[in-house]
């Protein structure tokens, strides 16, 4: 179904995607007092930083409510904003920490939980709606960290360009039009315990955006 939301953010009982309805009613049953819902993005409107996930986790943002909140992928991921100036406060893994993002925000290609942490194309594109939505509210944005390659493929097609037109891998970098997309591999539990990312090479990305930023370069 194509969509022109207004709103970058879907509504709290969004319909749009009829197996990701079916698993929000799962986990609403089984556990009432999380969140389940489409997770918002989460920090600062005048931005100019973007940072984009896959999706919510079960046991994460759609527990908590908050992007990357709840989940080791968080840990890892504001540790690196707090390093490199884009967030304030202490990470506490819950939405009431008081964590505040700076020149920064954190959301994802969709929205809603999905079963296995797996997306499927006709849900992406469904949920890419509020993403090209969700750039466009961010007036002051020109740098796009993308974490892992459905990330990527879905930013890329968000900015109105081919999704295999920016080469995949750890650390590459492609304009298009005004935005760096800066890619890295997904921050999960499963691509640190094998040595696939490192906390070196995570912060490596966090390294050339800043400098991007600070420098324009």
């Amino acid at each position: 179904m194509k969509i022109e939301p207004t709103n970058p953010e879907p509504p709290r009982d969004c319909p749009l995607c009829p197996r990701l309805v079916a698993y929000r009613r799962v986990n609403q049953d089984g556990e009432p007092h999380w969140f389940n819902g489409p997770a918002p993005s989460f920090g600062d409107p005048g931005a100019r930083l973007l940072i984009v996930g896959l999706a919510p986790g079960r046991k994460g943002a759609n527990r908590t409510g908050r992007p990357f909140t709840g989940d080791y992928a968080g840990e890892l991921l504001y540790s690196t904003l707090l390093k490199f100036g884009f967030a304030r406060g202490i990470y506490r893994a819950r939405p009431d920490d008081g964590l505040t993002l700076i020149d920064c925000m954190v959301s994802n290609a969709v929205r809603c939980a999905p079963p296995q942490n797996k997306t499927l194309p006709i849900e992406e594109a469904t949920c890419r709606a509020f993403l090209e939505a969700r750039i466009k509210a961010l007036p002051n944005l020109t740098a796009i960290v993308v974490l892992g390659d459905v990330a990527r493929k879905n930013v890329l097609k968000a900015l109105g360009a081919p999704g295999n037109s920016a080469a995949p891998g750890h650390g590459v970098e492609t304009d298009v039009g005004r935005y760096r997309i800066f890619s890295s591999y997904h921050c999960s539990r499963l691509n640190t315990n094998t040595g696939r990312l490192t906390t070196p090479m995570f912060e490596a990305v966090f390294v050339a955006v800043r400098a991007r930023l600070d420098g324009g370069a």
